[in-house]
């Protein structure tokens, strides 16, 4: 069978190969997948470049999130032969056209949702609904800031806070990606390119100022966060697509008495199944009731595995990037 692999650290369009690997056979607990769509994440650039949480052992096939058929599920797992469904987090190993993973990964896809959407529903939901409820115990009428609003993350979120009640403000890069932002559902769009976000965050709030700041972007992002961040609000780090961690200044933070809060979603997987099971049951619904609908911008072919990654980690696109089958 066909499986992208990275043998060596670097970017994407570099190290990531596609290579003849024999078809794997699932172990204990294990589910075979057929790849029907593979949602292309900021995280995978990471995976090749040697800088993400976790480092699988090289050569490795990388891709965090999919929609497969199963096509062999063992006694007790619960699924079936012929099932679609979504696989999502380490290791998942989805930018291959068969893989075998834990069955305690993978969930049902919601059936309104078609391939590619279902591909992408998973992390960046989840990560989003534990980030605004878990995390920032997001309320309705709050006014929530999310950085990268037309991204993959930042998409979910937005709409996720449009969903609990709360105005939301999206920054974003660029005319394109502002009318993204609108059509998702965000009251304000400030574009960074063309506009100072302190200020226009300042004039949107009356000076007070976002309740919940969303930032998978850290950097410079973090920074205009800690600037318009209300009075006790709580500013939730979900990620540094921007490549720089930033260090909080805890003097400004005790003066202002907001708080700084981490999410890291694996976590969850790992600790508290059952919370993600909830989450999913509770995304399910929104998915069914037309809520949240994931925004994939491309549908590219397997054989551009590699460009799309690569492409997702310079910033290149808006909302989600999936490859599909060839």
């Amino acid at each position: 069978m066909k499986a992208w692999r990275v043998h060596a650290y670097g970017d994407p369009a570099q190290v990531m190969r596609l290579d003849d690997v024999p078809e794997p056979r699932p172990a204990a607990g294990q589910v075979l997948l057929r790849m029907r769509a593979a949602a292309v994440d900021f995280a995978d650039s990471l995976l090749c470049r040697g800088l993400y949480q976790e480092r699988p052992e090289r050569p490795f096939v990388p891709g965090m999130e999919m929609c497969a058929e199963v096509v062999e599920a063992g006694t007790g797992t619960g699924l079936q032969s012929g099932e679609r469904v979504i696989a999502h987090a380490l290791p998942v190993h989805s930018y291959a056209e068969l893989a075998c993973v834990d069955a305690r990964s993978v969930r049902s896809a919601p059936e309104n949702l078609d391939d590619a959407e279902a591909a992408a529903f998973h992390f960046s939901y989840q990560t989003s609904w534990f980030a605004l409820h878990r995390r920032a115990a997001l309320r309705a009428g709050e006014t929530l800031l999310v950085h990268a609003a037309a991204g993959g993350v930042g998409s979910a979120a937005v709409q996720l806070g449009k969903a609990a009640g709360a105005r939301v403000i999206g920054v974003v890069g660029g005319p394109k990606k502002v009318e993204t932002a609108l059509g998702l559902g965000c009251d304000v769009v400030i574009d960074r390119t063309s506009q100072d976000v302190i200020a226009a965050v300042k004039a949107a709030t009356a000076g007070r100022g976002a309740d919940v700041v969303y930032d998978p972007v850290g950097g410079p992002a973090y920074h205009q966060s800690s600037k318009v961040v209300a009075f006790e609000g709580r500013i939730v780090v979900v990620g540094f697509a921007s490549g720089e961690v930033p260090t909080p200044a805890l003097g400004h933070l005790l003066v202002k008495n907001y708080s700084v809060l981490g999410l890291y979603w694996g976590q969850y997987e790992r600790r508290e199944p059952t919370a993600v099971d909830h989450g999913h049951a509770e995304l399910s619904r929104l998915a069914r009731e037309g809520v949240i609908r994931p925004l994939v911008s491309e549908r590219l072919p397997f054989t551009q595995a590699a460009d799309a990654v690569q492409r997702v980690a310079e910033g290149r696109t808006t909302g989600r990037v999936v490859v599909m089958p060839d």
